[in-house]
């Protein structure tokens, strides 16, 4: 009985660990498949991954900062729409655990604000309209709350307001280290390759993604092993941290524009954006048929989205 006993302990370690380096080279494949497509800078002692266009003469208004959400990459953005900014400084981050920036031991929703606030004044970034989508939006919230004289104003596409009471978030949320490690390093990757698979991806539905997303986008990114444990680690705060951000929402002083598409599965556009601007004042809030991904699915319209916005400041 002891004999089957650390035999059945060998087979369990063993297939533990074949699991874990299969995850480890899948993720090197990917990286091959989907290279880094900017520049490295230190800062607050965080090697983050970056795309500057400059400053350049003859550039028109407040440069755009684009601020991506969970499990997303600085590739989400440049896929289609960065570009259709040529008048303009755009800089695009990968935030701390994402796409090929380094992951920080606090990866709260302030700390990442902070952290964008060094790299902007580390790159000579001011006054810049933020544009956040989903959990950029918080974190762009975040960023006008606590650094709000860094920036002119946000631009939030789909943003995280409010925690969600879904039972996957609170079953992320509640997670133990353990457990957290156990789901991105086993299991995770295949998990996340069904989902992404899935027509009814809350993602994208009721839209799909677009010719070239998994390469061209950065999708493939987000599946590797240590990008889901670092989004894994970002979700326990948010809960405590949307509370507190939400009680200084009428505080805000910065203008903020706030789209979202009609469809959207993954943030309800009442709990989300139309409760969020019945508090905060100075908002605006567009509503177009579509889903979460409208950076990705429908970047003309979220061209127009942010021109507007940058009218109002």
């Amino acid at each position: 009985m002891l004999v089957l006993l650390w035999l059945l302990l060998l087979w369990t370690a063993a297939g533990v660990a074949a699991l874990a380096a299969f995850n480890l080279l899948f993720a090197k494949l990917i990286e091959r498949l989907v290279p880094p497509v900017g520049r490295f800078m230190e800062v607050e002692g965080l090697r983050l991954h970056y795309v500057d266009t400059g400053d350049k003469p003859g550039q028109d208004g407040p440069p755009l900062l684009f601020v991506h959400g969970w499990l997303g990459q600085l590739n989400h953005f440049s896929f289609g729409l960065a570009a259709l900014f040529p008048e303009r400084r755009v800089v695009l981050v990968d935030r701390p655990g994402c796409g090929y920036s380094q992951a920080a031991r606090s990866p709260t929703i302030a700390a990442n604000a902070a952290v964008l606030a060094a790299f902007m004044d580390k790159i000579g970034l001011r006054q810049p309209l933020v544009i956040g989508h989903s959990l950029g939006g918080a974190i762009a919230l975040a960023l006008a709350l606590d650094h709000g004289a860094r920036i002119a104003g946000l631009a939030l596409i789909a943003p995280f307001t409010h925690f969600l009471s879904s039972p996957f978030y609170k079953f992320m949320a509640e997670q133990g280290r353990i457990s957290r490690w156990i789901s991105a390093w086993l299991f995770g990757p295949l998990m996340s390759v069904l989902r992404a698979a899935s027509p009814s991806n809350p993602g994208f539905a009721p839209e799909t993604p677009p010719r070239g997303f998994w390469r061209g986008a950065g999708g493939l990114l987000p599946i590797r092993a240590d990008a889901l444990l670092a989004g894994a680690r970002e979700i326990p705060a948010q809960e405590r941290e949307l509370g507190a951000m939400g009680a200084r929402y009428a505080t805000l002083k910065t203008p903020v524009s706030i789209l979202f598409g009609s469809g959207d599965r993954l943030l309800d556009l009442k709990t989300q954006g139309e409760a969020f601007c019945a508090v905060a004042p100075q908002t605006k809030l567009t509503v177009i048929e579509g889903g979460h991904c409208l950076p990705i699915t429908q970047p003309k319209k979220c061209e127009a989205f942010i021109r507007a916005a940058l009218a109002r400041q």
